[in-house]
């Protein structure tokens, strides 16, 4: 089993920045994806970023430009980092690991990202 824990959220104004981690804890060695998805209220859970152990990566396109996405294997913690945020990226954000690609096979508890003025 591999246990998460996200950190980082928060209420941030239009155009700030925020940053997130999930911090991984248990079988690490069965990992090799590490990623997050969010969901909106009344909306499916959709993909944002995720970042092999090798440091390949891969990112919604509603997102590209504005969140990087980074990995510290020695630490097993993935980070987020959310620049010019939008009211649109308003969700709860969900950390997740994988031992493939897709799909995910744990999830942490989720963390609250809200972008308003």
């Amino acid at each position: 089993q591999v246990q998460l824990v996200e950190s980082g959220g928060g209420l941030v104004q239009p155009g700030g920045s925020l940053r997130l981690s999930c911090a991984a804890s248990g079988s690490i060695s069965s990992i090799y994806t590490m990623g997050w998805y969010r969901q909106a209220p009344g909306k499916q859970r959709d993909l944002v970023a995720g970042i092999s152990n090798s440091g390949n990566t891969n990112y919604a396109d509603s997102v590209k430009g504005r969140f990087t996405i980074s990995r510290d294997n020695a630490k097993n913690t993935v980070y987020l980092q959310m620049n010019s945020l939008k009211p649109e990226d308003t969700a709860v954000y969900y950390c997740y690991a994988a031992k493939l690609f897709f799909p995910p096979n744990y999830w942490g508890q989720g963390t609250q990202v809200t972008v308003s003025s």
